[in-house]
Parts: C-alpha cells; sequence; structure tokens
C-alpha cells in the first residue's frame, strides 16, 4: 500500500522533479554511509572500554559529543583540541567518536583527515592548498551537514591554513550559503605535553592518585592554551584560532603508566590472535622505554610501538 502511495505521489509531479526525488530516495534507502541512532550510554561505554588512563578525555569528550549530538540546533561546530605526547590515544579517541556517530565509523566517507605533513608539505604552498582545503570542506559539509573533519599536526601546519579552518568554527550563520554548525572539527597535537607531562608527574609526586587529576588542577587547561600561544614555532600560536576562542575544549592526554601500556599489550595480543601469555606481555614491556630517567613511571611513547615490541618477542 506505501509503495502504491509513494507511485501516485511520483505521477503528480513534473517528470524533472520526479526523477531527482526518485534518485534522491533510492540514495537514500540503499545508502549504508549514514548516521547511526546515537547512544549516549553506549559511547561512554566504548570510551571506558577502550581508552586507557585517559579519565579527564573521557569524561570531557563523552559529555561534549553527546550534549552536541542530541542539540537539534547547536549555535556553532563542535570544536576540540586533544594534545598530550605520542602513542596516548589522540588519534584512537577519533575512531571511537567516529564508529558512534557513523555506520561505517572511521571509514566513513564524511570522516576527513588532514596530517599536516602529508597533506600540506610545503608551507610555501599555503596560497595553493587554501582555495583547495576551502572548497573540500565546503562541498561536503554542503552535502553532509554532520561531516567530521580530523586535522593532525596542528603544531606543524602553516597558519593561513588554520585562518583558513577558522571561518568554519565561528557563530555565522554560514559561508558561501553553507551552514556549519553540525560539523565536528578535532585538532590533534603534542603542543602542551610538557605541561600534561609536569602536572601527571607532580601529582605522582605528591602521592596524589592520577584519577585526582583534573580539567581545572594546578590549572592545566589554562596552562595548555598558554603554553600554545606562547610557542612561536607553532601554526596555532600565529593564527587567530586562539585569539576568538573558537576551540570549545582544550583536552589533556596524560602520560600513560605501564599498567595502562600492559593493557595495550593484551588487546594487541588479541587483535594478532595471541595467546594470553603474561611471559611475553612482559618482555615486550621491558623492551618499551620509561621516563623519568630515575622513577621510570611514564611510557616515552605511550601504546605506539607495542605491535612491533610483540613482533621482536613471538
Amino acid at each position: 500500500m506505501k509503495s502504491a502511495k509513494i507511485f501516485v505521489l511520483f505521477i503528480l509531479l513534473p517528470i524533472a522533479t520526479v526523477e531527482m526525488q526518485f534518485f534522491d530516495f533510492i540514495n537514500v534507502f540503499f545508502d549504508k554511509d549514514v548516521l547511526r541512532p546515537f547512544d549516549a550510554k553506549e559511547f561512554k561505554e566504548d570510551l571506558r572500554k577502550s581508552l586507557y588512563g585517559q579519565h579527564i578525555a573521557l569524561e570531557t569528550i563523552h559529555k561534549s559529543v553527546s550534549w552536541f549530538m542530541k542539540d537539534p540546533n547547536p549555535s556553532k561546530p563542535l570544536v576540540l583540541s586533544l594534545h598530550g605526547p605520542t602513542g596516548v590515544g589522540k588519534t584512537h579517541v577519533t575512531k571511537i567518536i567516529a564508529r558512534n556517530i557513523y555506520e561505517m565509523g572511521e571509514k566513513s566517507k564524511h570522516v576527513h583527515k588532514f596530517i599536516a605533513s602529508y597533506h600540506f608539505p610545503n608551507k610555501a604552498h599555503a596560497e595553493m592548498y587554501e582555495p583547495q582545503l576551502k572548497q573540500w570542506i565546503i562541498g561536503n559539509v554542503s552535502s553532509f551537514p554532520h561531516s567530521m573533519f580530523i586535522f593532525d599536526e596542528m603544531e606543524s601546519m602553516n597558519p593561513h591554513l588554520i585562518d583558513t579552518i577558522k571561518a568554519f568554527l565561528d557563530y555565522v550563520s554560514d559561508v558561501d550559503g553553507v551552514s556549519f554548525h553540525n560539523a565536528i572539527f578535532i585538532f590533534l597535537s603534542n603542543a602542551g605535553q610538557n605541561v600534561i607531562n609536569n602536572i601527571t608527574l607532580d601529582f605522582w609526586r605528591e602521592g596524589k592518585d592520577r584519577e585526582e587529576i583534573q580539567m581545572y588542577s594546578k590549572e592545566m587547561e589554562t596552562k595548555i592554551s598558554q603554553d600554545i600561544f606562547n610557542d612561536g614555532k607553532s601554526g596555532f600560536w600565529h593564527s587567530c584560532l586562539l585569539d576568538h576562542h573558537l576551540v570549545d575544549h582544550f583536552i589533556p592526554f596524560l602520560p600513560l603508566e605501564e599498567r595502562h601500556v600492559r593493557q595495550c599489550v593484551l588487546d594487541e595480543m588479541t587483535n594478532m590472535n595471541i595467546a594470553v601469555d603474561h611471559n611475553l606481555v612482559n618482555k615486550a614491556l621491558r623492551e618499551i622505554p620509561f621516563f623519568p630517567p630515575d622513577e621510570k613511571i611514564f611510557s616515552v611513547k605511550g601504546c605506539k610501538t607495542v605491535k612491533r615490541k610483540l613482533q621482536l618477542n613471538i
């Protein structure tokens, strides 16, 4: 009965309109690369199971993404800036976000990732990259308003390119007739890692639990933004992004302790179809460098080299 109603509707429309609406209907009906029903509880559980040692990032990302996804009329795009040393989960958490928003997860055509050193290798060619980047963002958001854009190595990106992105992050109603209020922008950077590492180490030396560290602890979020702002070599510093306060949250990712890296090793063993072998886990951990030199509390590279260390010891 429903199909009959659709057919009647089509024959009453002009031919050109019928053709356009028919193919729109077919695309929507068969396209699997769409938004999935967002479930805040499932999202939090996924973060809890998949992200190790990052209680601040877990809570902040869960709340900010959940509120944004259930807001029918956001006043601006969601803009998150993730900071911390290498291998601590910044890239990994973008995959968790993507798989909770899109049916095809990180492989969705609506998830766009840019790596400064790869996509914009020559800073002298910024004038060539700018219009390409602008058109790419506008084109994708105009066709799918809930697009996600991930920019890695933000500290190395040409400030002119960052200023190009800035135009899409503001409270303006639209840019070139396109609204960006439903889009998500995520910046990844090692900038601010010294601030984060020092505060985490201070808590450990003071005998405090890691979980006591909060965004406001020792003014961490403020110090991260100040550290970025005062870094004359950073693209962030030279851009107007910070001046206009368009980043919703500067989120710290803490350095990982051995217990967190151990969890990464066990996960990687599962991914590699290796039976749990704690002797093998210990061998891999012994080859991973930790700092400071005397205490050896935090992994120098987080979980980044876990797979390679396992392969050497199998």
